[in-house]
């Protein structure tokens, strides 16, 4: 299933994480607006746990809830912890069941993401995620390109450029590439379809969108893994491009590449698992049924 192939990937690439980690209280935080939800959703970057056996229970109103022992699960804005369907209820009863004698509340994507939603942090609109996604275009990974050495141009050619092919076909947009420090003019119809087709998500769905792009740095490589055209990673591999193109010409620190490919993988796994759980998208749960 669907499911549990991208639950796979991020618990494989978190136990790969501890193996590579000596010591390290929290992952490096890629941005402005990812550090913001990181400090308010794991203000403790660990703790001690508390309880012995993890629960979900169905509340009245059809929402699931998270049973620590007899005590329900809260946000760090002192809601109660709901969620809208039990698959995700399992996934996020699963992170906190896997924790051992510590918490490691910067392991735990979903229960971040589902506090994000619940409490908005930055009490933003959807209308201001969608903005906030669409500004990615302006400065969007695989866009922005190299005129030397040539070994990277023709990297970045071959690697790139079929998936902006794809992109542009999907949506019907145009998008293109630039080695110009300006990057490529995107064309306001190409925002207006792309907003179009953003305003299908939930709030919740957003979220995990907008989790995904902030790990990628890139909303073309987000939606072709969202949309199952890329793995997850592929669409790892393809972001950290140039960085892996240095690696392979001068090496790599001994353990520090691992546990950052690792790392981004569980998080961009974990992002695209939690937009396919909340999404309501008929096309979606149509794919999920396949798998």
């Amino acid at each position: 299933m669907l499911i549990g192939k991208y639950a796979c990937i991020a618990n494989s690439c978190l136990m790969r994480t501890f193996q590579t980690q000596t010591s390290r209280s929290k992952v490096c935080l890629r941005n402005q607006h990812y550090e913001c939800v990181a400090r308010y959703s794991a203000a403790t970057a660990e703790r001690k746990r508390f309880y012995q056996d993890v629960s979900i229970s169905q509340s009245e109103g059809g929402l699931y809830e998270i049973n620590l022992d007899q005590r329900k699960l809260k946000t760090p804005g002192g809601k109660l912890f709901t969620v809208p369907n039990e698959a995700l209820a399992i996934a996020v009863a699963t992170e906190w069941d896997a924790q051992r004698d510590t918490l490691k509340f910067y392991t735990m994507h979903l229960t971040t993401l589902c506090n994000t939603a619940l409490d908005n942090p930055t009490q933003r609109s959807k209308e201001q995620m969608i903005t906030a996604a669409l500004k990615f275009l302006e400065t969007d990974t695989i866009c922005y390109r190299v005129d030397e050495p040539h070994g990277l141009v023709e990297l970045q050619k071959n690697e790139w450029d079929p998936v902006l092919q794809w992109i542009e076909k999907r949506y019907n947009v145009t998008i293109g590439s630039s080695a110009s420090i300006l990057g490529p003019e995107i064309p306001e119809a190409t925002k207006d379809n792309l907003r179009q087709h953003l305003k299908s998500y939930n709030f919740w769905s957003l979220t995990g969108l907008e989790y995904v792009i902030t790990q990628l740095k890139s909303i073309v490589l987000s939606l072709g893994m969202i949309d199952r055209h890329l793995s997850v990673e592929q669409a790892v591999l393809l972001s950290r491009l140039e960085e892996e193109y240095q690696i392979r010409r001068w090496g790599n620190v001994e353990w520090a590449h691992d546990y950052d490919m690792y790392e981004l993988r569980a998080r961009t796994a974990a992002g695209a698992l939690f937009v396919h759980l909340t999404s309501e998208s008929s096309t979606v749960k149509h794919k999920l049924l396949q798998d």
